[in-house]
């Protein structure tokens, strides 16, 4: 796949990934969810309907997956540092992913274009309607 590779990880590298970006243009659409979780750990993501995410888990023990609300995706806090990289979903079978901009490494945060988010009353169909539309499809999971 072309594309821009870039990667992130927790604080400790834990919880590590390369996301492969296939949009054109400099900058990076980015949303800052309003929920409580999200904000209380820093949640600002992106993705791309086209691209990649490899996740490479060195200790998976060291991994929560948290879920809340309507309990549709899976928040990765990493046990040891609590940074959040990705969260993801599973949609009909098939896994998609937001990435946390906050964990990236080696990006210029100018190239961010930010926007913040509010998903409040939306329902769960509609949710998953909207992840499998914009959340990136291919997710590779790694551990060990």
């Amino acid at each position: 796949m072309d594309g821009r590779l870039i990667n992130g990880s927790c604080h400790c590298g834990n919880i590590s990934f390369a996301f492969t970006w296939t949009r054109d243009g400099a900058t990076i659409p980015v949303r800052a969810c309003s929920c409580a979780f999200c904000m209380k750990h820093g949640g600002v993501y992106t993705s791309d309907p086209g691209g990649a995410v490899k996740v490479t888990i060195a200790d998976n023990d060291l991994v929560e997956r948290y879920r809340f609300g309507t309990a549709t995706a899976d928040f990765f806090v990493c046990r040891r540092c609590g940074a959040v990289p990705l969260v993801t979903s599973e949609i009909d079978g098939a896994l998609y992913a937001v990435v946390n901009v906050n964990t990236f490494d080696d990006v210029d945060r100018n190239s961010f274009d930010s926007a913040v988010t509010d998903y409040d009353g939306e329902g769960t169909d509609d949710r998953l309607a909207r992840r499998a539309r914009n959340w990136t499809p291919q997710v590779e999971i790694t551990t060990g």
